[in-house]
């Protein structure tokens, strides 16, 4: 019976725990749902190091990998190592040239070294980083959600994340983005899937949305 599972691994946003997939549910005799966590990096890891660490958490083939945000970044990375059935990049950028303004210019000043993450156990700052908003009466959803606080951690992705020198859009992403997403606003052209009032958190709340669509887009 296993055997002829699709096995899908699931990889969290930038400071997420993977409880954001709680409500992503595919058929129970087609698919077997894999959560991925992040790991605390060593701080000279560089993204392709973080990326084969990964694969290690990979236990079966042909699998379908799906990231959110800068864990979309890493499933690129990831997939450049191992063989993957379908590659999904949720609420995610398809190469550097996609990234804001903002973050690009953290990159010419480097001015991520000084971002004040020792700060994070602040639920509203951690949301700012994660999920590009503030908490406002959501803070028991973020706590939740956000628990991934390490220093490290956060000083690590925040530099991979503003630092990735991906040119182009991977030849065989399905890269699938909201129209309201305010964290990557530029990541609707090209070759994507648009979803209509999509946000940043649109795994969270858009969650339909995927369930019904995800088996048809990785038999299609």
């Amino acid at each position: 019976m296993d055997s002829k599972l699709t096995h899908v691994y699931l990889m969290p946003g930038m400071a997420a725990n993977p409880t954001i997939f709680e409500y992503i549910k595919l058929p129970e005799q087609d698919y077997k749902i894999h959560w991925l966590e992040w790991q605390i990096p060593n701080k000279t890891d560089t993204l392709k190091d973080y990326a084969l660490r990964m694969c290690e958490f990979i236990k079966h083939e042909n699998i379908v990998l799906l990231g959110v945000s800068f864990g979309g970044v890493l499933v690129q990375e990831m997939s450049k190592y191992i063989k993957v059935k379908k590659l999904f990049v949720v609420s995610s950028v398809k190469s550097h040239h996609e990234l804001p303004k903002r973050l690009k210019f953290l990159k010419i000043t480097k001015a991520y070294h000084i971002l004040p993450t020792q700060l994070v156990s602040n639920v509203d700052l951690l949301a700012k980083y994660a999920f590009g908003e503030t908490v406002k009466k959501r803070v028991n959803l973020y706590k939740k959600y956000l628990s991934v606080n390490d220093k490290t951690y956060l000083d690590w992705a925040i530099k991979h994340m503003v630092c990735w020198d991906q040119e182009e859009a991977h030849p065989e992403a399905i890269y699938i983005h909201g129209d309201k997403d305010v964290v990557f606003p530029h990541s609707c052209v090209g070759d994507c899937i648009v979803i209509k009032g999509g946000t940043h958190i649109m795994i969270i709340n858009k969650y339909k949305w995927f369930n019904e669509n995800l088996p048809k887009l990785i038999e299609g």
